[in-house]
Parts: C-alpha cells; sequence; structure tokens
C-alpha cells in the first residue's frame, strides 16, 4: 500500500478538507495492513494551551504531542488501512443450480481459488472456474469445520450474495450451502473448495446469486450462480363426466394453503 505523502507540510484552513490518496496494488491474494498518521501544528509554532496537560487520559495521549512547557504542540489522526486483493472479475459462466419447484435436489460445486493463499505455491491470480456436479455429496471431511450463516471453516469465510435483500429474503430460505471439503495442488499452488449445495425451492423462479470466497489472511473471490425452478409436475387430473346434454356437471376438490 503506498500512501501519497504530497500533504506533508500542508496548510489547512478552519473547517477545510483534506484528501489523502491511497494506492493499493497487490502483487499476492493476501491482505496488506497500513497506517495514516496525521500530525497537525500550529502555523506559528504555538502550542494550543492546555493547563492539565500532565493529567491527560490514557487515549488522550495518544493523539497529542506534549511541549516541554505543558502545552499541546500536535494533534495526531491515525486511520488503520487495510488492503483486501480481490481476483479479477472475468466473464465466467454461471454455475447454474436446477429444480422443480416443491421439489429438493443436491448438488456438489467446486470452485478453484487462483492465486497465492496459505500454503500455496505463488501462481498469478488469472482465472476462476466452477464446475456443478450431479453426483451425491462426498461424506463431510472430519478435519473441515462447518458452522451456519456466514460460515468459517479453518482458512476460508464464504457466503452467497444476492442481488437485493428481497431476492435474499425469498430465496435464502430455499437454499443450503455447506464447505465439506478442500484440496490444495501442490505444484500449481491452486486450492480447490468443494461445496454441496441443497435447493429446495417452493415456487418457480430464476434468480441469480453469486459465492464469495474470502481467505482468513485476505484475498477474495466471486463466482457467478444461477438457481432456476421450474414448473411443479401437476398435482392432480380432474375428470368431469357429462351427464348429459345441457345438464351440469360437478365435482368437487380439496386445495390445502401451506401457510395462513
Amino acid at each position: 500500500i503506498t500512501i501519497c505523502l504530497i500533504c506533508l507540510g500542508t496548510r489547512l484552513a478552519p473547517k477545510e478538507n483534506l484528501d489523502i490518496p491511497v494506492l493499493f496494488m497487490p502483487d499476492t491474494m493476501k491482505m496488506y495492513e497500513a497506517v495514516v498518521v496525521i500530525h497537525v501544528m500550529r502555523e506559528n509554532g504555538e502550542n494550543w494551551p492546555y493547563e492539565d496537560s500532565a493529567e491527560l487520559n490514557k487515549d488522550f495521549k495518544s493523539s497529542v504531542t506534549i511541549a516541554e512547557s505543558g502545552g499541546i504542540q500536535g494533534i495526531l489522526w491515525i486511520y488503520p488501512v487495510h488492503g483486501i486483493p480481490e481476483a479479477p472479475q472475468q466473464q465466467l459462466v454461471p454455475a447454474v443450480v436446477r429444480c422443480r419447484a416443491r421439489q429438493r435436489i443436491e448438488r456438489r460445486l467446486e470452485v478453484l481459488l487462483t492465486g497465492v493463499v496459505p500454503g500455496a505455491t505463488a501462481m498469478p491470480a488469472t482465472r476462476n472456474s466452477t464446475v456443478v456436479s450431479t453426483n451425491k455429496p462426498a461424506n463431510v471431511q472430519e478435519e473441515v469445520q462447518v458452522t451456519d450463516g456466514f460460515s468459517t471453516t479453518l482458512e476460508f469465510l464464504y457466503e452467497l450474495q444476492y442481488q437485493t435483500n428481497e431476492i435474499k429474503s425469498h430465496l435464502g430460505a430455499f437454499i443450503g450451502m455447506h464447505l465439506i471439503q478442500r484440496e490444495r495442488d501442490t505444484e500449481s499452488g491452486i486450492i480447490t473448495l468443494i461445496f454441496n449445495i441443497v435447493f429446495a425451492p417452493n415456487k418457480p423462479m430464476r434468480n441469480e446469486a453469486t459465492l464469495v470466497v474470502q481467505c482468513t489472511t485476505g484475498g477474495i473471490w466471486k463466482f457467478p450462480m444461477l438457481f432456476i425452478a421450474t414448473q411443479p409436475e401437476v398435482d392432480d387430473v380432474i375428470n368431469i363426466e357429462a351427464v348429459g346434454l345441457n345438464k351440469e356437471s360437478i365435482v368437487s376438490f380439496k386445495l390445502t394453503s401451506q401457510t395462513r
């Protein structure tokens, strides 16, 4: 992280704004940290009077510089900066999960994480891919610990992001995703994460989502996904037999609501 120092010796009028350019050009998929420190002093070199400078509390002492005379010589503003690299966004083909409404389907999703990650060999972050397998998911590995929600599994965080909160509220209840396995290629350093996806829609729909994977030491990968729920199977066939011309034939059937 490079911080431009053009503000060194800059004069500021009362209530004036100061922009500090920050340039971030990561070469590895890990988080970088820096601190921007702003030190302000009076233009005429005089101190700000403060009678009880010797009794300043600990938090305030870290934000000022005290002169020998007891006044405040300078004021500090400290801003921590975290640089988190994100894999280049490419025109990836979305991983499609398709299921009939009112049915349930399980799929296995494999994603490839390229770039430098913990314990991996250096490799440019040039390609991401997703593969959906129709095979049944493998057994959950014992060494992989999984929690609900925005999940932590040793080195990785993951979540599904939706285009709007409304889509999230409707679609989120029908989708379950868990990380079940991870593998690393020792030669290329590519990490493969294998997820188990459960999709159980209650009505026809077609919505996009994004699988976001973040390494706990920094680095973000994004993979597009598409969830499609087709028309459900026909519940029943109702046959009405005519009793004669110009005569009504009546048949009754019951409808049960799934909600109130």
